[in-house]
């Protein structure tokens, strides 16, 4: 995949990750509208984010809670339209927070995160679209329900009527990801889902020639990120 420069704007690298999302889907026959293309704003300023809503992006990720509440406030006056994405593991204790605001979540994983959102949907009024987290590679460090449990938990998230829209996984760093998103679509498809959130910076044209509805690229449009070093 070819990667914008580093001098790369934010609008440029938009523009060239949403090329490569159209010819992905041509290549697969599909809508390039189909796709959703949301930007992972994780340890990124709000100015970036604003750089990126100026090029016309408007839904966004991020890892964690406290940041999406520090963030998007100001950003969603001056463009209500602002669609926020938890692409990060919630906490139960989170909940009541992700809720109020976060406009889809893609981590749900267990019962016990399915029910504390069972309750605050119910206390709050808000319901939120929900993916339920696949962890495909079955890593023990990583979240996500294993793939032959998936059926099972779908059934109890519909059970206590969670508006379970469709299935995220991360695949292994170090495995062709290309297996990992064809059993996502797999279990997908078997449970009636339509909605696929999977591919990153690295390989998300591959998920949308697999069936991706939402991508999850961070590094490709703000550049590479640095983290504190650890004390």
């Amino acid at each position: 995949m070819t990667q914008p420069s580093p001098e790369a704007t934010v609008a440029l690298r938009l523009t060239a990750i949403r090329q490569q999302i159209a010819d992905a889907a041509a290549t697969a026959k599909r809508d390039p509208a189909a796709v959703k293309l949301v930007a992972v704003a994780k340890t990124f300023p709000a100015e970036a984010v604003v750089e990126a809503l100026a090029a016309g992006q408007r839904h966004f990720g991020e890892n964690r809670v406290q940041e999406g509440m520090a963030k998007y406030p100001a950003l969603r006056e001056t463009h209500p339209d602002l669609v926020l994405h938890l692409i990060g593991p919630l906490q139960t204790n989170k909940v009541k927070q992700a809720v109020a605001h976060f406009d889809v979540i893609h981590t749900l994983d267990r019962d016990s995160l399915a029910q504390e959102l069972a309750k605050e949907f119910d206390r709050s009024g808000r319901r939120l679209p929900c993916f339920v987290q696949v962890n495909t590679g079955e890593e023990p460090q990583k979240a996500g329900c294993a793939p032959q449990e998936a059926d099972a938990f779908i059934a109890a998230c519909r059970a206590l009527n969670l508006p379970v829209v469709g299935l995220m996984c991360i695949p292994p760093a170090e495995e062709e990801p290309s297996p990992h998103f064809a059993l996502l679509n797999k279990i997908a498809k078997r449970n009636g889902l339509d909605q696929l959130s999977m591919g990153m910076s690295g390989d998300f044209d591959t998920a949308v020639m697999l069936g991706a509805t939402h991508v999850r690229v961070g590094s490709a449009i703000f550049g590479g990120r640095s983290y504190p070093a650890p004390i």
